[in-house]
Order: structure tokens, then C-alpha cells, then sequence
């Protein structure tokens, strides 16, 4: 891989807040490939299973588009949640009234870089 050529994954439209995914992709961001896949492991959210797939999906991704990379050299470079768009849905309330809610949904980025020689 050449140096500072970056491998994306991402998944969409996870049925999750935004605001509940990040703060587990913020446990990730910047760490080795393998510290990053054992905090998910051990991390106890709902989301974390959805974010290790999403982080192997990067890591496989590196090593198919380049056959010579170390994937012991791999890190996350960047990862960060995006807003998807909401679902409006309708509560009943007392007195025949209805509520208005919305279900939020997160785009997941998880992008993975060969870390180089001189940056080591």
C-alpha cells in the first residue's frame, strides 16, 4: 500500500442513535488494528458487534487491495459516525392526542491506514 492511501468500510442505516454509536468509535480512533478489535471485544454496548465488523470489513479491504501489506501495521486512522435519516413515527397520548417521535438511525466510517516507517 502506498503511504497515507486509506482503506474505507462502512455500514449505513444501523438502526442506532448516532449520539450512542460514537462514543464506542471514539474507543478506536487512532489505535493499532488489534488493540482496536480487543476493546470492541470487551467493550459492553449493543453497537460494538456492529463496529468490529465494520472495522474486520476495513481490515480485509486493505489486505485485498494490496497482497505485500503487514495487516500488524495497520491502524484507524479515522472513524467517525454520521447521521442517517430518521424514521417519524406516531405515539398515542391520553386524550386522543398522538406524539411524534423519531427512531435515528448512523452511518458508520472506519478507515485504516499502513502505518509507514518514519511515522512509527
Amino acid at each position: 500500500m502506498e503511504p497515507d492511501t486509506q482503506v474505507k468500510a462502512e455500514a449505513r442505516y444501523i438502526r442506532i442513535s448516532p449520539q450512542k454509536a460514537r462514543l464506542v468509535v471514539d474507543l478506536i480512533r487512532g489505535k493499532k488494528a488489534d488493540a482496536a478489535r480487543t476493546t470492541l471485544r470487551t467493550t459492553n454496548k449493543r453497537i460494538a458487534p456492529m463496529v468490529l465488523k465494520v472495522l474486520e470489513s476495513a481490515i480485509a479491504n486493505a489486505a485485498n487491495r494490496n497482497e505485500d501489506l503487514d495487516v500488524d501495521r495497520l491502524y484507524v486512522s479515522e472513524a467517525y459516525v454520521n447521521d442517517g435519516p430518521r424514521m417519524k413515527r406516531v405515539r398515542p397520548a391520553p386524550m386522543g392526542r398522538a406524539y411524534r417521535y423519531q427512531r435515528r438511525l448512523a452511518h458508520i466510517v472506519i478507515k485504516v491506514t499502513e502505518k509507514t516507517e518514519q511515522g512509527a
